[in-house]
């Protein structure tokens, strides 16, 4: 393994005390099935990469960015019954996010940003709580949400669709099955028309939306459209990390 500075968990003491990092970045994935061709980490191999690049971009710019290990699990509980969706409920999800944030707040990091990469997770009101309880600037941003993907795709979907498969392809191909073995990703609607048209909300009972356990067709997916989006993802991410590192929390406003 070739240590990388941006990456706490392959750098070393003798680097970390001499980086004067400005903004820790924790990537927070989950373990859940994605159709039949994408594995079950997929939403973690995801935020490892995106983060990862992001911040290179970022420590590129003379800004150094400390991406923390990728935490595995998230909010799973539409997906009851379905093996080894593990599931770590939002609450489980605001303790570790505290520990994790009064941890870097006695280390002197001023910054902290959530990088979510599974649509489950959902960390605004955590932030609200615990933001008046520490001095570390908290934000989160949804990586997946940061770039329109109309122009890179022909139908992104929704969960193991074309976006993530074309990723996934870009990042981690060996782990991707042959995508004649996967499902069409066909969602079956809720029979409320307030659901459908999204403006009420409650959460997807996984097994009985979709035959597969995807939302949306990957068959269009290839790697050079993963490649594509990711970079415009982390190019993104990467600058709102060298904005951030240039602000002062108690003066964002004009």
């Amino acid at each position: 393994m070739t240590e990388n500075p941006c990456i706490i968990s392959n750098t070393n003491w003798k680097t970390v005390q001499n980086t004067n990092y400005e903004i820790a970045v924790l990537p927070w994935g989950a373990t859940e099935v994605h159709n039949y061709h994408l594995p079950y980490a997929t939403d973690t191999i995801q935020c490892d990469h995106i983060a990862a690049d992001a911040a290179r971009i970022a420590w590129d710019a003379g800004v150094p960015v400390a991406v923390l290990p990728t935490i595995p699990f998230g909010v799973q509980t539409a997906h009851a019954g379905i093996p080894f969706c593990i599931n770590m409920n939002p609450s489980t999800q605001a303790m570790v996010l505290g520990d994790v944030a009064r941890s870097l707040d006695t280390h002197g990091i001023r910054k902290l940003v959530i990088l979510n990469g599974h649509g489950g997770n959902s960390f605004r009101q955590m932030i609200r709580e615990l933001q008046p309880h520490v001095s570390i600037f908290l934000c989160t941003i949804d990586w997946y949400k940061m770039v329109d993907p109309g122009p890179f795709f022909d139908e992104p979907g929704d969960h193991a669709g074309e976006l993530e498969t074309s990723v996934m392809l870009h990042y981690a191909p060996q782990l991707v099955r042959p995508l004649s073995e996967a499902g069409d990703g066909r969602e079956h609607k809720s029979r409320i028309e307030a659901f459908r048209e999204g403006w009420a909300w409650a959460p997807r009972q996984w097994s009985k939306i979709s035959d597969d356990t995807g939302v949306g067709n990957p068959a269009k997916a290839t790697p050079e459209k993963g490649e594509a989006f990711a970079r415009a993802v982390a190019e993104r991410a990467g600058k709102f990390f060298i904005d951030l590192a240039a602000a002062d929390p108690e003066n964002l406003y004009e």
